[in-house]
């Protein structure tokens, strides 16, 4: 015997309230952010997750949110530092967390360094004999190319001889002024917009990638910098907390989307800092699956247990898709669809930021009540 519902259903919800889905009209919807409102957005699967995202990102900037974008993955090499250049200059990103990598990747083209489309079905012994490195169907030349960027990044260094510890920004900064005058075409350089414009740029994990490995040379010579990624975790924190409201859009997973998303546990768990209590806006861009144990640093649901987020549901979107195909579609949907916003400025207002952040601990009794007698210098 068939067992049927109740038209009042215990929960009250209407399960056929939602839009009807009719067939997709492509005709009248030519342009980028048409075809994402009135195609993707009224379809199914991950057409709508996108649409979803893209207005999710819309709302960001909307609200004033302070929005930072997280990078991992291969992007500056297929040319993503055009569209991160177009949402910096629009104010929808006010600071950035990158794998070194595409920072240093980044450079080539300011230099007109080669950097060119190739094939991913080659032999890769041979293009090793003839000093070609290969990101899957992208060619990047040993010689003119890598070990050329190399020399431009040694040159900054040597012209950058800080006098105390400093973070990644601040490296990164220094970079990006040196290859705004010395490159031929630096407007070709994400990292030379975001100095302009006094974006910060962080990378998680320093060591790990060709910037890093450069850094072995002046301490090699005796002249080793400074350079403190602590500083880069007091610094994130301090920008989380100067904002009223908090946005991430995660171009893939791993240690930049993880960087960002600790800033509140920081904040909260360590800090007693009672000013957060989880990111209002998660926008997350990524092929990875949830099923293997986590979604390259946790889905938005266990972000939340964690405090990472404010809510598990709410205003979270993940689209599972390759960030090639989907960045540039919902960059163009907010630079279509949202005014540009005045430029925040953080690297200028970095020291003012951090202040702020040390003079509140200072004052927190309960940050000083939890640490005091673990660290305090007790008296002879």
């Amino acid at each position: 015997m068939a067992h049927h519902r109740s038209k009042n259903c215990p929960s009250g919800r209407d399960w056929q309230a939602g839009r009807t889905i009719e067939p997709l009209k492509l005709a009248g919807n030519e342009q980028v952010a048409d075809l994402i409102d009135h195609v993707y957005a009224v379809s199914g699967f991950n057409a709508r997750r996108l649409a979803e995202g893209a207005k999710l990102f819309s709302r960001m900037i909307d609200d004033g949110a302070t929005i930072c974008m997280t990078v991992a993955g291969a992007m500056t090499p297929i040319g993503m530092s055009g569209v991160f250049s177009a949402l910096i200059e629009a104010g929808f990103v006010d600071f950035i967390i990158s794998t070194g990598a595409n920072i240093y990747h980044d450079l080539h083209r300011a230099y007109d360094f080669p950097m060119v489309q190739g094939d991913f079905a080659v032999d890769d012994n041979e293009l090793a004999e003839e000093g070609v490195a290969r990101i899957y169907d992208v060619f990047i030349h040993d010689d003119k190319t890598l070990m050329a960027t190399d020399k431009v990044i040694l040159e900054a260094l040597r012209a950058f001889d800080p006098s105390e510890p400093f973070s990644t920004a601040t490296l990164h900064r220094a970079l990006g002024r040196e290859v705004m005058k010395t490159a031929p075409s630096p407007d070709k350089s994400f990292l030379v917009t975001a100095v302009r414009n006094d974006v910060p740029v962080f990378t998680s994990s320093p060591g790990d990638s060709s910037i890093g490995m450069n850094l072995i040379v002046p301490h090699l010579f005796q002249r080793a910098l400074p350079l403190n990624p602590l500083l880069d975790v007091i610094e994130t924190a301090a920008l989380v907390r100067d904002a009223e409201k908090n946005g991430v859009v995660e171009i893939g997973g791993g240690s930049p989307k993880n960087f960002y998303l600790q800033t509140q546990p920081t904040l909260h768990q360590i800090l007693n800092d009672p000013s957060k209590g989880g990111h209002d806006y998660f926008l997350q861009l990524t092929t990875d699956s949830p099923h293997w144990g986590g979604l390259s640093g946790a889905t938005p649901a266990e972000a939340r247990s964690w405090g990472k987020l404010k809510d598990a549901y709410v205003n979270n979107v993940v689209v599972y898709s390759c960030a090639s195909l989907t960045l540039p579609l919902i960059a163009q949907y907010v630079l279509v669809r949202n005014k540009p916003r005045p430029v925040r400025r953080l690297m200028a207002r970095m020291t003012e930021i951090v202040d702020a952040l040390h003079d509140a601990t200072r004052n927190n009794e309960e940050f000083q009540k939890c640490y005091r007698g673990i660290y305090e210098k007790k008296s002879s």
